[in-house]
């Protein structure tokens, strides 16, 4: 299992997941979700599907998902929606919407940041070469109206982003660098995500693995992630920054000796802290992630202890 994002919505909490039965990113792979855990989303003759993200708007709780071909995944994949209004019945699956009416030609990443003014920010991988870009649409539901932003080519090899306001309202976007850095790179928007600049490489150690972000109630921006400076994700670590730039206060939430052993073997099979999911959800800054691909893990932080 991998890819745990939580939300809350109507008095509950809902988790989902990717779940196969051996190895990641296989034609089995669908996505559960808690409680249950039941399907939300199986896999087709084509394809499979991996969360993409909760999106809350009112008393509609939509979940994006991402049908990947299968067993080629180089042919790409296209982002997908469903929603409900009591966490049982779902609608039939439709595809997220460009702003010219097209199907959103790519996955999307992680769980889009809906800004104050309503506008909804977030990124999508393309194919060919799974190329990233953010994007962003002005449509309350966040269901049409994508538009990809501009995003000149910089340094490294930028993938799975996730994004905050930083203290002076500026969208800083950070990302995974692919060409092995171990560092996080970073984009950063001025107009509200329809531009951003190159991504640049940053001092912040990353383990070339999917971390998220965002902004605490107080303006306070964090990052979760395995800030090892290797491949090895058997750290994970929060950390906080006054004013969106400068990370100068970070915890250890938990390093290998808190690592259960692995159970099964299989594909991908990381040993580790994966893909870590943050959220805020009242008082509480919700962490959920994947031990060793194997176990769906809440940690639960009180606001008042940061």
């Amino acid at each position: 299992m991998n890819n745990v994002l939580l939300t809350a919505f109507d008095g509950k909490y809902y988790c989902m997941w990717q779940s196969s039965e051996k190895d990641e990113d296989t034609p089995d792979t669908r996505v559960v979700y808690a409680t249950g855990p039941m399907d939300l989303a199986v896999p087709t003759d084509s394809t499979f599907v991996t969360p993409g993200g909760w999106l809350r708007r009112g008393e509609t709780l939509t979940a994006v998902l991402n049908y990947i071909c299968a067993p080629d995944r180089s042919k790409g994949g296209s982002a997908w929606h469903i929603s409900t209004q009591d966490g049982l019945a779902w609608t039939a699956p439709q595809p997220l919407r460009m702003a010219d009416g097209r199907p959103l030609p790519g996955i999307l990443e992680q769980d889009p940041l809906r800004l104050p003014g309503g506008r909804t920010v977030g990124a999508a991988h393309f194919r060919p070469e799974l190329r990233v870009n953010p994007v962003y649409t002005d449509d309350p539901a966040a269901l049409t109206g994508w538009t990809e932003a501009a995003f000149p080519a910089g340094e490294g090899s930028p993938l799975e982003p996730s994004q905050y306001v930083a203290i002076d309202g500026t969208l800083v976007m950070l990302f995974r660098d692919q060409a092995s850095s171990f560092v996080k790179l970073a984009a950063v928007s001025e107009d509200q995500g329809a531009s951003w600049t190159a991504p640049t490489r940053t001092n912040i150690p990353d383990s070339r693995s999917k971390q998220c972000a965002g902004t605490l109630p107080d303006g306070r921006a964090f990052w979760v992630g395995n800030p090892t400076g290797s491949k090895s994700r058997r750290a994970l670590a929060l950390a906080l920054s006054a004013d969106g730039y400068r990370f100068d206060k970070a915890f250890l939430l938990a390093g290998p000796a808190d690592l259960p052993p692995r159970r099964r073997e299989g594909r991908y099979k990381t040993l580790g802290y994966n893909y870590p999911k943050a959220v805020v959800l009242g008082d509480t800054l919700w962490i959920s992630l994947s031990i060793n691909k194997e176990d769906a893990v809440l940690y639960r932080i009180p606001l008042n202890s940061l």
